[in-house]
């Protein structure tokens, strides 16, 4: 600790930064969120052990800050401003692959179809000969919607 005169009185100045970073330490937090009482900086200052620290967390004297997370301010503001703009299905044009793309499609499709293949085969509605068969066909491309994959589906369990 370091002591400076100035006149009749002797002001203590504490390099208050390594009690700063080891409560930081104790508490498993960042040293930007430890605050002090600006009244009890002497107790603060006088304060060695991490047990004199704790007692002062308990007391009150040293508390913590909550951490400043990402605003949401702007992405609010935009979604609010495309709500305006009718993005609705009204205003929509052009092709179905110009907002979402083809590949982005086959996959939607192609996953929903293998899903209902496979809730059938756990319902024992098909056996696993007939689901890997449609399964492939899925895959292959000769299923075209999933109106197309019921039909295919009627036709094996008749045969």
């Amino acid at each position: 600790m370091l002591r400076k005169n100035r006149g009749d009185k002797e002001i203590m100045v504490v390099n208050i930064r390594k009690k700063r970073e080891l409560i930081a330490r104790i508490l498993n937090i960042g040293a930007n969120r430890v605050r002090f009482e600006p009244d009890k900086l002497d107790d603060v200052a006088d304060s060695i052990t991490r047990e004199n620290l704790r007692a002062l967390i308990k007391s009150g004297t040293i508390w913590t800050v909550k951490p400043k997370g990402t605003s949401r301010a702007r992405a609010q503001s935009k979604i609010a401003i495309r709500k305006k703009h009718g993005m609705g299905p009204g205003s929509k044009k052009g092709k179905k692959t110009a907002r979402t793309g083809k590949k982005e499609l086959y996959v939607i499709k192609v996953r929903s179809m293998r899903y209902y293949l496979k809730v059938l085969k756990d319902r024992n509605d098909i056996n696993r000969e007939m689901y890997w068969l449609l399964y492939k066909k899925v895959n292959g491309g000769q299923v075209r919607t999933m109106s197309h994959l019921r039909d295919l589906v009627k036709q094996t369990k008749i045969r």
